[in-house]
């Protein structure tokens, strides 16, 4: 009895198993008073009102409208998206790589000798600052901005990836860029070779991999989110799904959601395919 006992003893099976509950015990402290604040109810989800108002949303949308006229729309505006997020991350990309060309340290010609100089080393630390204000405004933001400035439309969603994912490549370039192997680079520097060579010869070669699988990765995500900036009038399917959405057609917008979660699929189905071939 007392063997099968010491066998089945929480803490001999587990020694860990006490810093573990104290762990999940100060987890759920900390996550309480984020959910008093949050006003975190789910059992309303359960209550009589809200449930017969769930099956009146829910029974709006079908059947779906499959109208001719109606999906040619809405293939119209899927393809808008698809252009809005590739504009977009084109943008991006011309943001990017001058940004993360300068930032780079494994690029410093005056860190050649052990320490950066003063004057290169504000330049590249007021680059990564810029960097930093590019991707901590989202593109949502800037949407909003851009349809006061350049008015309702696409426009105004390229502009917004454009910056959003500007920031966001250059900060993750720059990293993947000092984290390979300088060895190369330092000696193309140390000979003569200037920035793009040590560049191209040196820094790419090992990192092309990643940047591409890194870049079609984003452009994956660029399509969901320019979706959703045409909620705030930046064009795309996510734009004509509002207008559905203000005027009570469920079924339209049962349509827009079926095809966007197709075009998503086909997306991520692309961005694998690409991954494996550029790899």
């Amino acid at each position: 009895m007392n063997t099968s006992a010491a066998v089945l003893s929480p803490q001999l099976r587990d020694p860990a198993w006490l810093s573990r509950v104290f762990w999940i015990g100060a987890g759920l402290v900390l996550l309480a008073p984020a959910l008093v604040l949050t006003e975190f109810k789910p059992w309303t989800l359960f209550e009589p009102e809200t449930i017969k108002s769930t099956q009146r949303f829910l029974g709006d949308f079908f059947p779906p409208k499959v109208e001719g006229e109606f999906l040619l729309l809405v293939a119209r505006e899927c393809w808008r998206t698809v252009a809005i997020a590739t504009a977009g991350m084109a943008l991006a990309l011309l943001v990017a790589i001058p940004l993360t060309l300068l930032s780079t340290s494994a690029l410093s010609i005056s860190a050649l000798p052990g320490r950066m100089h003063a004057i290169p080393f504000v330049i590249r630390q007021a680059i990564r600052w810029l960097l930093i204000v590019l991707r901590s405004v989202p593109e949502l933001v800037w949407a909003l901005v851009f349809v006061r400035v350049v008015g309702l439309g696409p426009t105004a969603g390229v502009l917004a990836i454009a910056l959003t994912y500007g920031g966001m490549l250059g900060k993750v370039y720059g990293e993947i860029l000092e984290s390979d192997e300088s060895h190369a680079t330092n000696t193309l520097l140390r000979n003569g070779a200037g920035r793009l060579q040590a560049f191209f010869y040196g820094l790419l070669p090992q990192s092309a991999a990643e940047l591409t699988s890194y870049t079609v990765y984003r452009w994956e995500c660029a399509i969901r989110s320019s979706a959703v900036l045409g909620f705030v009038g930046a064009g795309g399917l996510g734009q004509q799904m509002d207008n559905s959405m203000k005027m009570f057609q469920g079924a339209e917008v049962a349509t827009m959601l079926i095809v966007f979660m197709l075009l998503v699929g086909l997306a991520d189905y692309a961005s694998s395919w690409l991954r494996r071939v550029l790899a």
